[in-house]
């Protein structure tokens, strides 16, 4: 081979690994630059039933690349939670609006936060590192920043799946758990009625109960959504409410002997029914009042004199006032769950896309336990 050839051979070489090079820098300028970041918002304030029109898909740019001593955390969202409190953010104005600062007020345009489950893909937080599993604040988004890291909790064990940590180990669990055993304070043998029984609280709230010995009754709205808090939950009995004329007579078939505790998720005529149908002493544990947020003009009024007399205490709460019962909830619940004392009951729609018709399909009572959306993959 001549001299030629071999200086021809050399600089062919020379000329590929230069283009190689610049295709690994170029790929690596293009993650420090960022991505093309998908997210929902709402078209204008919604009061009212929410429609899939209400909401559209927006994209931004985001940079992945975190501040040095900023505490950042970016985090590609795998699993978001769908929640009908969200609602109420979404409205011109609303009393939650500035009771607490997870309630604020969502504005058109904006990307909203949202209780999930994602990876790390960048952090600047020592508690954090790339590829750890996190559940947290994110959004209905595909990439997620935590400022600060704040209200972000690394996934230590793969014993579960990834979506339980949204749901049944996430706030819907503790919000069961803590508005069970701390605000009703249950004893054993107690009769309990719990509304909305197959909702993503409401069936926890009936299976603590169970297993706490108590009697417990829920309704539902469909004859499926009764034979599962029967037949698979261990619900002592449950009916649907959509075929009873009268509620406070429904109630007083089911608890001859009167309500003890009555879990409250719906609000409007069934928190009525149940407050004319409790005993003496007896505890309303308020967490939502679903009913209300799509109609104002439905608003509960239970017969004062009964509160009065029969010495009625009836508490809202929030999962934020028992995040002290996080540790103990986790560790008790787990245990539910690994010994199959406890089931998850999950309704999982797929993309991001998906979110609005999800969403939606809450206030259509479409959805049996807890429903997510999988943004993506864990692979991907």
């Amino acid at each position: 081979m001549s001299i030629i050839s071999k200086a021809l051979i050399f600089f062919r070489f020379i000329i590929i690994l230069h283009n190689k090079n610049r295709l690994v820098s170029e790929i690596a300028l293009e993650g420090e630059m960022g991505v093309s970041n998908k997210f929902v918002t709402i078209k204008h304030n919604i009061d009212g039933a929410p429609a899939e029109s209400d909401f559209e898909l927006r994209t931004a740019d985001l940079s992945l690349a975190v501040l040095n001593g900023s505490k950042d955390v970016i985090v590609k969202n795998l699993y978001v939670s769908i929640d009908p409190y969200q609602l109420n953010r979404m409205k011109k104005q609303s009393a939650s609006q500035t009771a607490i600062n997870f309630s604020t007020r969502v504005a058109p345009g904006d990307a909203i936060d949202a209780y999930g489950v994602g990876r790390v893909v960048e952090s600047d937080h020592p508690e954090f590192a790339t590829d750890d599993y996190v559940v947290g604040l994110l959004g209905w988004e595909e990439y997620s920043v935590v400022k600060g890291g704040i209200m972000l909790r690394k996934i230590g064990s793969m014993e579960f799946p990834l979506s339980f940590h949204a749901g049944i180990l996430g706030l819907s669990g503790l919000t069961a758990y803590g508005g069970f055993f701390n605000v009703s304070k249950p004893k054993k043998g107690e009769k309990v009625f719990v509304s909305a029984a197959s909702g993503s609280v409401g069936n926890l709230v009936g299976q603590f109960a169970k297993l706490h010995g108590c009697y417990v009754v829920g309704c539902a709205g469909s004859r499926a959504k009764v034979e599962l808090l029967k037949d698979q939950l261990g619900f002592d009995d449950a009916f649907n409410y959509k075929d009873e004329v009268d509620l406070k007579a429904a109630l007083k078939r089911y608890f001859p002997d009167g309500i003890d505790i009555y879990f409250d998720n719906v609000g409007g005529e069934m928190l009525e029914a149940a407050v004319a149908n409790m005993n003496t002493f007896g505890q309303v544990a308020l967490c939502g009042v679903i009913s209300e947020y799509t109609d104002t003009r439905r608003r509960a009024a239970p017969d004062m004199l009964d509160v009065v007399y029969k010495r009625i205490s009836i508490n809202g709460f929030l999962a934020a006032d028992h995040m002290h019962l996080f540790s103990d909830f986790i560790s008790i619940t787990s245990d539910h769950l690994r010994n199959k004392r406890m089931h998850a009951v999950e309704d999982i729609s797929q993309g991001l896309v998906s979110v609005p018709g999800a969403f939606v399909g809450i206030f259509r009572g479409d959805n049996v336990g807890k429903k997510l959306v999988q943004v993506a993959q864990t692979c991907d």
